[in-house]
This record gives structure tokens, C-alpha cells and sequence, in this order.
């Protein structure tokens, strides 16, 4: 586990500085939010937003035709030779893996081939044996460039030194350079550097910046994805045939001869995927809720909804119950005790809520009348709920969620208090964590049962980006116990990352729809959305969406300027 206790000891001094003035428990600052500036009677404009490339709209097939323009594969078989396949050093791992395991004896060398398995050549492949083989591009996790033209790469392959990674070879194993060689020609002297395939990963992040090429199969969280062109295989929109690291695959052969042959159709199957938004703390009271009712109740998702809406699974962690007798929301108001009126659930429904976390500090504020009808509201809309619950036992269940085959368990607790937040036996609230035993139980439980565990922590509050060292080893307990993602879910200020294993961990994802516009530090305005991906039971990939409050109420997506300030800071606060 990484440790930030350097950096740490230096910041704690501001910490608790500023926990003499903010409550631990409390998610709310004590200023006056609208004191600088009186609403008007129009919602005040966006600023130019920075909407990420690409959209999440992923088709159900892949339309890929074969291609016309790759050169003809040579095939000179000895006449009235038996069938024997060599696989040409082109064909990624799996692939390779998966025509070896054909019922076509294998040949001992190229020269007694029958048959070859390699690039499409339009002259000598055989008709329904081609294969759609994509790959991504990719670059260390910390690394804020978030994408490049095909010009610009296939300039690169070149020689030239283009942007961030000019003068920074390509990595990439034995197989993919052969592949893109067929492709593309040979590269320039210097342009890629061949590394074996087990050590990729760890070279890569060696020597950053660096970017490199892999097999959509070999995705893992400690990549990060990069656009070609806006084109990304891990968005929704995705289309093979406008990519331009797609390569097609078949089996080609002399006239005359034929086999039975069924090669995998491709490495990409859109029915397996699963895009999960994990969110921070949404609180629709005080300023934010002024708003609503100046502007209209879904007035906050106004820049951002597209985002959270076309994810398959929106996470939203709401701190707040719902209460019929909750009073007219005072922006200048300095009580710590919230509620939001019932009215306001249409901006959960309008993002596209799917499961909703209950782990907040003030899910109790307004008594238990008021909590148990809040969870009504969730079950009539059918949105499952963690972290909280009627009960002690309810609170610890997790939420089961599956789509596209891959199967998810969300399960929460709050460490923090104050006691009467937390449900007992008798009454509801938030799940208290306890010692954490009955959730790394439960954790590895649903893990050896086949779910995706998502685990969340409404945790002590750090108005600093690097955890201390307690935080740090609590969220680790909860990624050795299974766990695929651990995510901070009380943070109001955006904190930092760490890999556990194969687990993602994010300390704090700042807030989501709450009034902090910089107080009471500045750094507050500054949120993360993370938009995680699965593949066939598997996380692959995660997306750092980042967003900029405006107006106490609403974010928007930051300027390429603004993002780039911010994941520097971040990815400095995680040791990277």
C-alpha cells in the first residue's frame, strides 16, 4: 500500500485548523453562501464547458465489414499437402490462443503450412473466417492528456515527436508490432520499443509520460484509455469501423483448398459491458436548494445530466432525507440540521438514479418519520438503497444490481457518527462500520459469490487532497477483502487515488450537487465523477470525469485548463 505520510504531515496542521470551525460530523459549512451575490430572476448562463469526447451510446453489434486495402497474404502450400495451420506472429495471445484450440493440426513451421492464420488478404482468405481484433491506446493512470488524432499517431509511428509524448516510443509486445507492422508498414528507427507482454504495464509506468498499444482484452484499471480522434472502445458511441487501431484477422489459403474453421468473431461484445458513475455527496438543501426553486427543481443537472444519464448504473450518495414538513430552504441559513423537500426527488430521477447510498451524517436529521419515508420514495421508484436502511440489519445489506451479465454488490458504512445518525435494532439511519469486520465479512463473501463489490465509507472529513495514513489503511482493509472499487463518499474537497492489488481506490470524489463554492476552503468547487467500466466480470477501465461549481447549485465540466490543474494536483497527492 502506498503511503502519503510526507505530504500528509504537512497538511495536517490546516486540517484541524479547520475542524474547529466545521463540525467532524457535519457535511455543511457555517458561512453564508449568498451573501456576495442575490439571485436573479434568470438562471445565469454556463461558462464554456469542456464536454469529454465521445459519448457513452455503445451499438449492439459490431459492424465492421473486412477490409480492402490490406496487402495479400502469400501462401504458397505444397501441393496436395495435409492440413496444417501456422499462425502468423500477428495474432494477439488470445487469439492465437483461440485458433490454436481449433480442430486444424498445427504446423511446425511456416514452410509446411497449409493454411495461415494472420492479417486479412482479400485474394486468399477464406469467406466467414475473419476475425475483428480491437486495440487500445493507452497511457499510465496518472497522466492528463486524454486523447490524440489519428494523424498525430500514425506521425508518431512515423518518427516525428508529436505533443506530450514526442520523442516517447510506442510500447507494445512482439505480436501488436507485427500486427500494426502488416497494418501500417514497419515503424521509423526509435518510434516503438517491443516489451513483453507480462512486463508492459509496469514499464509503462516506469518511465512516464509513456503511452502505449495493447489488445482490448488486456485493459486493466492501471491503464488509462486514450481517445483516437474523440474514438474510445470503452464509450458508448464506439464504432470499430471509424477506429484506427482495428485490425482484421483470417484464415487464407491456396485455391482449391478448404476447412472448417470458426475463429472467434471478435475481442469486443458490447452486450458485456457495464458503465457504472460513482458520484459524491449531494445535499439539496440550504443555497443549492434556493436555486431549485428559483430555477426549477432540475435546474443543477442543467451541464451535467447528459453524463450521469447515459451511464448503466448512476450511483448518487443523497446525505439528506426528504420531509413533508421541511421549511422553505434559507441560503444564508448556518444550522447543520438538513432536509429537502419531497419535490426535489425529480432531479434524482431526471440524472437516471439507479442505486442510491445512505451513509451520510444527516440521513437522521429530521427523525425517523422523515427517514422512513424517504426510503419509500426510493423502493415506489424502485432504486435500491446501501448503507443505510429501517434497521441495523437493513442498513448492512448491500444492493445487488446486474446488467449485461456482470453482477454487483454495493455495500457502505459510516465510521463517523454521531450516534444517533446510525441505525440501531429499534431504529433507522446509516450503517456504522463498527470494527469493519461484518463488512470485509460481507465483502468477501459477494466476491467469492461473483459480485463486483463496491464498497463506499462515509469517512472523516479532510479538507486536504492526500489522505492520512488512517484513511489510507481503512479503505485498503476494505479492497483486500474483495472489494473491486473503494470510494470515499464524504469528501466535499477532492482527494486522492491508490491501487491495492487489482482494486481501485479513490479517497474522496469531492461534492456533486451541494453549496460549497469554495468554503469553507478553497478547492471546494472542484468534483470528480468517476465512470467506471466492466467488462465480462471484470473492471477494466476508470474515467476521471471532472466538474467546476457554478452558482452554489450547478456544476459544469471544466475547462481543459481547469481539469488539467486539478488531476496535476491529485495525481501529486497520490504519490504519483
Amino acid at each position: 500500500m502506498r503511503t502519503n505520510r510526507g505530504r500528509w504531515l504537512s497538511l495536517a496542521l490546516s486540517a484541524v485548523l479547520l475542524a474547529s470551525c466545521v463540525p467532524a460530523w457535519g457535511s455543511g459549512m457555517t458561512e453564508s453562501p449568498l451573501a456576495m451575490d442575490p439571485p436573479t430572476a434568470t438562471a445565469p448562463p454556463s461558462p464554456t464547458p469542456f464536454l469529454p469526447e465521445g459519448s457513452l451510446s455503445i451499438p449492439t453489434t459490431t459492424p465492421v465489414p473486412p477490409p480492402t486495402s490490406l496487402p495479400v497474404y502469400p501462401t504458397t502450400p505444397p501441393v496436395g499437402a495435409p492440413l496444417r495451420l501456422w499462425i502468423e506472429a500477428s495474432a494477439p495471445p488470445a487469439l492465437r490462443a483461440a485458433v490454436a484450440a481449433a480442430n486444424v493440426p498445427l504446423a511446425a513451421s511456416e514452410q509446411e503450412a497449409t493454411l495461415r492464420y494472420g492479417l486479412y488478404a482479400p485474394q486468399t482468405s477464406l469467406p466467414d473466417t475473419w476475425t475483428v481484433w480491437i486495440y487500445a491506446l493507452v497511457a499510465p493512470f496518472p497522466t492528463i492528456e486524454d486523447g490524440v488524432s489519428s494523424e498525430d499517431l500514425r506521425r508518431a509511428w512515423a518518427g516525428e515527436q508529436i505533443g506530450l509524448f514526442g520523442g516517447r516510443p510506442l510500447l507494445m509486445d512482439e505480436s501488436t508490432l507485427a500486427a500494426f507492422s502488416g497494418h501500417w508498414g514497419p515503424p521509423a528507427a526509435g518510434a516503438v520499443r517491443v516489451v513483453q507482454g507480462e512486463y508492459l504495464l509496469d514499464e509503462a509506468w516506469a518511465a512516464r509520460p509513456s503511452w502505449a498499444i495493447v489488445p482490448f482484452e488486456e485493459l486493466q484499471p492501471r491503464w488509462k484509455v486514450l481517445t483516437i480522434d474523440g474514438q474510445s472502445p470503452i464509450r458508448r458511441g464506439f464504432n470499430p469501423a471509424n477506429y484506427p487501431l482495428t485490425l482484421t484477422f483470417a484464415l487464407a489459403a491456396a485455391p482449391g483448398i478448404s476447412v472448417s474453421f470458426s475463429p472467434p468473431p471478435s475481442n469486443f461484445d458490447p452486450s458485456k459491458m457495464t458503465t457504472l458513475v460513482m458520484t459524491g455527496v449531494t445535499a439539496l438543501v440550504r443555497a443549492t436548494a434556493y436555486r431549485m426553486e428559483r430555477y426549477g427543481v432540475l435546474y443543477p443537472a442543467r451541464d451535467i445530466g447528459d453524463d450521469l444519464r447515459s451511464a448503466d448504473i448512476t450511483h448518487i450518495s443523497n446525505e439528506i432525507p426528504f420531509a413533508e414538513n421541511c421549511p422553505f430552504p434559507n441560503p444564508d441559513s448556518t444550522l447543520l440540521i438538513f432536509c429537502s423537500n419531497p419535490d426535489y426527488i425529480a432531479l434524482m430521477e431526471d440524472v437516471g438514479t439507479d442505486v442510491v447510498e445512505l451513509t451520510g451524517n444527516h440521513f437522521q436529521d429530521y427523525g425517523s418519520q422523515a427517514t422512513l419515508m424517504t426510503l419509500d420514495m426510493y423502493d415506489a421508484r424502485g432504486w435500491p438503497y446501501f448503507g443505510g436502511g429501517r434497521d441495523l440489519a437493513d442498513s448492512r445489506q448491500p444492493a445487488l444490481l446486474e446488467h449485461n451479465g456482470n453482477r454487483f454488490a454495493f455495500i457502505g458504512c459510516n465510521p463517523v457518527g454521531p450516534a444517533f445518525a446510525w441505525a440501531t435494532e429499534a431504529r433507522p439511519g446509516a450503517a456504522p462500520c463498527g470494527d469493519y469486520a461484518w463488512m470485509t465479512t460481507a465483502i468477501s463473501r459477494l466476491r467469492a459469490e461473483g459480485y463486483l463489490v463496491i464498497a463506499t465509507m462515509q469517512y472523516w472529513e479532510y479538507y486536504v487532497p492526500a489522505p492520512p495514513p488512517n484513511q489510507e489503511r481503512d479503505f485498503a482493509r476494505l479492497a483486500q477483502a474483495g472489494a473491486v472499487i473503494v470510494s470515499g463518499s464524504q469528501s466535499h474537497f477532492p482527494q486522492g487515488f491508490a491501487f491495492e492489488g487489482d482494486s481501485f481506490i479513490h479517497y474522496g470524489l469531492g461534492n456533486l450537487f451541494f453549496d460549497q463554492m469554495d468554503t469553507p476552503v478553497a478547492g471546494t468547487r472542484r468534483e470528480f465523477a468517476d465512470r467506471h467500466v466492466f467488462y465480462d466480470g471484470r473492471h477494466i477501465s476508470t474515467e476521471l470525469l471532472t466538474y467546476m461549481l457554478e452558482d452554489y447549485a450547478r456544476p459544469r465540466p471544466m475547462t481543459p485548463a481547469e481539469r488539467a490543474a486539478l488531476l496535476q494536483e491529485i495525481f501529486l497527492a497520490s504519490d504519483w
